[in-house]
């Protein structure tokens, strides 16, 4: 029985590991129906859209795009907010692959799961072992839904009508922010995160669509930066003092 094999790094049961797992898969793969109408609802063909969910696999990345495109968003800078949402994965990347330590011909396709959810799920888990079977069962069950889900949405898009009177768009943003929002443990982590809401919000009204995500992004590295002149000060001082 599943439940009844410890791993190797905690005694965490194997079986608890994949309820864990599964929840966190359901639970956001479902969020892919909200993606299907909003990308159908943007303009975009049945086939766009079920491609996006397959070789994208990133819903942060994708509703960003196709919101940037339905406010009448050029490509490029749809795109292009989608691309930097998707080059934190590249980090979880160099993360999970020392967690995970996976065999050299799996992970090229284990690539394509690293996302927030399976990162969350690893790291979560007390060993190698748990954190693989973690990742596996996450990536396969929301994969498998996010699919699913994105397919009766977007065949669903005309039965629902206006999907921004339904507020569909926001589902899988708020999925996402539920998901970040207990990882904001240290000062900075949450300076961050409120200065690029002030900036992402407040520049909606004055820039082009899809071009607030990109200005967003400064957020890390301006808080960075003023935090690092700010030690740089206290050091003067002390030396000064001595």
């Amino acid at each position: 029985m599943l439940a009844d094999v410890r791993d190797d790094g905690g005694g965490k049961p194997d079986g608890a590991v994949v309820r864990d797992a599964l929840g966190v898969g359901v639970a956001v793969g479902l969020s892919g129906f909200a993606f299907g109408v909003t990308s159908a609802g943007s303009g975009l063909t049945l086939l766009q859209t079920c491609a996006l969910s397959l070789l994208v696999f990133t819903g942060a990345s994708q509703f960003a795009l196709v919101g940037a495109l339905a406010a009448g968003g050029g490509a490029f800078t749809a795109a292009a907010g989608a691309f930097f949402l998707g080059v934190r994965n590249a980090f979880y990347g160099l993360r999970l692959s020392q967690l995970l330590a996976l065999p050299r011909a799996v992970r090229p396709f284990a690539a394509q799961w690293v996302i927030d959810e399976t990162t969350a799920v690893s790291l979560a888990q007390p060993g190698r072992r748990a954190a693989r079977i973690g990742f596996v069962v996450t990536g396969l069950s929301l994969y498998v839904l996010w699919n699913l889900t994105t397919l009766l949405g977007a065949l669903g898009a005309e039965a629902i009508g206006d999907t921004d009177a339904w507020g569909l768009d926001a589902a899988g943003p708020a999925v996402f922010l539920a998901l970040l929002a207990p990882m904001l443990r240290t000062g900075t982590e949450r300076t961050v995160a409120g200065l690029a809401v002030l900036l992402g919000l407040g520049l909606l009204p004055v820039l082009p669509a899809g071009v607030p995500v990109l200005v967003a992004a400064l957020a890390a590295p301006a808080v960075l930066w003023a935090r690092g002149r700010k030690s740089t000060s206290r050091g003067d001082t002390a030396e000064g003092d001595r």
